[in-house]
């Protein structure tokens, strides 16, 4: 729960910088006025998780224009396969709700369809044969997006709204994006991990 309040937090600057848009959802009255008493703890509402993936995603389409690179496709398709894999299974329903989420991503869609799902399977498979090599080679993958600061968080934020799409952010899958924050020299902080 900490952890959802930290990022709430560091998300409120990015929050406020993009103005009172999507004030529609559930949020009825969201928590009393928003004077002061934002302590962590006091607004784990039901709505703030899916508030999150949707700020990561609308952080993620405002950068979309500068998300064309193949470092950035193919490091976001390790991450995905990471966190997929967190737990060291993949259902075939997970593999296929992860690919729905990653060809209907609005950045992704820079790239083809075929691609990504070509590279997140072929990552999926590396890391079901034998899970250290296929996380070292994702993680190698994923390193070389750290070159442009821009990219190297997107990389991050396609991680996180793959990992909260269902509402839950298993210690597997956190564990997954401090490892991809670490690969791209970015402090897990910053996404509260």
């Amino acid at each position: 729960m900490a952890m959802w309040d930290k990022i709430k937090d560091q998300a409120k600057t990015f929050q406020q910088s993009q103005g009172a848009r999507g004030a529609s959802g559930s949020g009825q009255g969201s928590h009393g006025g928003s004077l002061g008493g934002g302590r962590p703890g006091s607004s784990s509402g039901g709505g703030s998780k899916a508030q999150l993936i949707g700020m990561f995603k609308s952080q993620l389409a405002s950068a979309k224009n500068e998300l064309k690179s193949g470092a950035y496709r193919d490091a976001s398709m390790a991450m995905c396969a990471l966190v997929a894999a967190a737990d060291g299974r993949v259902e075939p329903s997970e593999r296929q709700r992860v690919e729905e989420l990653i060809v209907s991503n609005e950045v992704l869609q820079n790239f083809p369809a075929d691609q990504l799902r070509q590279r997140f399977n072929q990552h999926v498979d590396r890391l079901l044969a034998n899970f250290e090599q296929g996380r070292a080679e994702a993680l190698q993958v994923i390193a070389k997006a750290a070159k442009k600061p821009a990219e190297a968080r997107a990389v991050v934020q396609t991680g996180m709204v793959v990992a909260g799409a269902d509402g839950t952010f298993e210690p597997s899958e956190q564990y997954a994006i401090r490892e991809a924050c670490t690969a791209l020299d970015i402090p897990p902080s910053e996404f509260g991990v």
